[in-house]
C-alpha cells in the first residue's frame, strides 16, 4: 500500500505538467484573441479614414480646377482596400490608398481658395488625427503578434502551438510613409 506522503508526490508529479500544458494551450488562446482584437482596432481606424474620402472629394469638387483624376485615383485605391483578405494584402493596398491621399492633399496647395475653405481645414485637421489613430492601432497590433509569434517559436510551447501559424505584421513599404502627413496644418 503506497503512504499519503508518496500519493501526494505521485500526484504532484502527474498534475503539475498536466496544468503547465493547460496554461501554454489557454496563453495561445488568450494571445490569438488578444491579437484579433488589436487587428479590429486596426480596421476601425482605418475605416475612419475610408469614412472621410467622400467628404474630402465632397470638399474638393466644387473647385473646377482641382484634378479629378486625383480623386477618381484616391477612390479606386480606397476601392481596392475593401477586397483584402490578410494583413499583408491590406497593409499593401493601404500604402496604396496612403499614397494617394496624400497626392490629393498635396494638390490642394495649389488652391489657395480650397485651403483656406473652412470646411477643408476641418477635414484636414480630421485625417492627420486619424493618421495618428492609425498609427497607433497598428503600433498595437504589431506588438500583440510579435508576443505571440515569439511565444509560437519559443520552446517548449511551440509543442503546443496546435497547429498555429506566425502571424504577419501590418507594415508601412515606404519609409517616407512612417512620418505624420503634413497637411498643410
Amino acid at each position: 500500500m503506497l503512504s499519503v506522503e508518496w500519493v501526494v508526490l505521485l500526484g504532484v508529479v502527474v498534475l503539475l505538467p498536466i496544468f503547465w500544458m493547460v496554461s501554454m494551450i489557454n496563453r495561445f488562446a488568450r494571445l490569438d484573441l488578444v491579437t484579433k482584437e488589436s487587428w479590429a482596432n486596426v480596421d476601425v481606424a482605418l475605416k475612419r479614414r475610408h469614412d472621410l474620402i467622400p467628404n474630402l472629394v465632397e470638399v474638393t469638387k466644387g473647385y473646377a480646377a482641382y484634378e479629378q483624376s486625383t480623386l477618381d485615383k484616391l477612390i479606386r485605391a480606397r476601392n481596392a482596400t475593401q477586397t483584402a483578405l490578410t494583413p499583408a494584402d491590406l497593409s499593401e493596398k493601404e500604402n496604396q490608398f496612403g499614397r494617394e491621399l496624400h497626392r490629393a492633399v498635396a494638390l490642394a496647395e495649389a488652391y489657395p481658395d480650397l485651403k483656406a475653405s473652412q470646411a477643408f481645414r476641418q477635414l484636414q485637421q480630421e485625417l492627420v488625427d486619424t493618421e495618428d489613430r492609425i498609427a497607433a492601432a497598428r503600433r498595437f497590433y504589431n506588438g500583440n503578434v510579435r508576443e505571440f509569434n515569439v511565444y509560437l517559436e519559443s520552446f517548449p510551447s511551440s509543442l503546443f502551438s496546435g497547429g498555429r501559424r506566425a502571424k504577419q505584421f501590418f507594415e508601412i513599404e515606404d519609409p517616407s510613409e512612417r512620418l505624420a502627413p503634413n497637411l498643410g496644418m
